[in-house]
């Protein structure tokens, strides 16, 4: 039994919703019941979400979502901590439960074939395999596979202009090349191989439950994995069996700090980061600097401090 006290879970599936704002109050309200904290995000296409709380609030949430015959298959992944991931639980209704802007691009029909993480060695390690990693450049930044191209998008939704343009997709020898695409947990890349499949390349992959499987299931002395896998929640990033790192988070953009970035004149806690201190104004600063007054204060008095939503900088992925 792990003695770390949360147990959180990430899982998505992509399935036709007809109801699916009607889900909303029920589910936010078992939730709630339970002490589960979060987000889950609902749309026609499916649901996606990554969860918190005790074991037996985040088994019975499982248990109620899998008694749906639209979630009946529904995989998951689960990770322990020793401090709450999330402080708030919130669903949100949306037209896509990961955004691409791409209409008519349907993952249970056209996405690319799974590979399991322990086939994936083999995968990339073929010369002719083009390995893409469809995650933000943020992301990137702290870690990769061994040979992946970065697209340096900004957000998921840049992703289809990257490939309409990008060289090492060209045709060779009049022949598309063999894809292998990969993501956090594998649901940005049902759509980007969806969205691959329908520009006519015939030979896609994807990475079987995404970085964090492999990290889970693949031991390091046998890893093609660098650096550290970004994660959206408290837990910022983590490693190989999927341990928490001790990288910071800047409150405002939500982004993971650069290396040497709290060293920088641009860097003030709670308020902003390089990154991001040009994309808020002077008034949300302001307001940002009162609320890191009032989480410290709350440290102090050793309770917790969830205040006013912080202005965001940039988008969400």
């Amino acid at each position: 039994m792990p003695t770390n006290r949360f147990l959180t879970v990430a899982f998505y599936k992509f399935v036709d919703l007809p109801d699916f704002e009607q889900r909303r109050l029920p589910l936010l309200e078992l939730c709630e019941r339970l002490h589960v904290k979060g987000l889950i995000l609902l749309a026609r296409e499916g649901i996606n979400s990554t969860l918190a709380g005790a074991e037996a609030g985040i088994r019975e949430v499982l248990e109620h979502l899998r008694a749906d015959p639209a979630f009946a298959d529904l995989q998951h992944k689960e990770a322990w901590a020793t401090n709450p991931p999330f402080r708030r639980m919130k669903i949100r209704i949306k037209k896509e439960i990961v955004t691409m802007g791409v209409p008519d691009i349907s993952p249970t029909k056209m996405a690319g074939t799974y590979v399991k993480p322990k086939d994936w060695n083999a995968l990339i390690s073929d010369p002719d395999v083009v390995l893409i990693d469809t995650r933000n450049d943020y992301e990137v930044e702290l870690g990769t596979f061994k040979g992946a191209i970065d697209p340096n998008i900004g957000t998921f939704s840049e992703l289809p202009s990257w490939v309409d343009h990008a060289q090492a997709l060209e045709a060779r020898t009049g022949k598309k090349p063999k894809v292998a695409m990969f993501c956090t947990g594998g649901i940005r890349c049902e759509k980007s191989t969806a969205l691959m499949r329908a520009k006519g390349f015939d030979e896609v992959y994807h990475l079987e439950g995404g970085i964090l499987k492999y990290l889970e299931t693949i031991s390091p002395e046998h890893s093609l994995w660098e650096g550290e896998c970004f994660v959206f929640d408290e837990r910022v990033s983590v490693g190989h069996g999927l341990l928490q790192t001790s990288r910071p988070l800047c409150r405002c953009c939500r982004q993971p700090l650069p290396d040497g970035a709290t060293e920088s004149p641009l860097y003030e806690e709670g308020v902003s980061c390089p990154r991001c201190i040009n994309k808020t104004t002077e008034i949300q600063k302001n307001g940002a600097r009162e609320r890191q007054r009032q989480c410290e204060l709350a440290k102090k008095r050793q309770t917790d401090h969830v205040g006013a939503k912080m202005p965001v900088a940039v988008d969400s992925p």
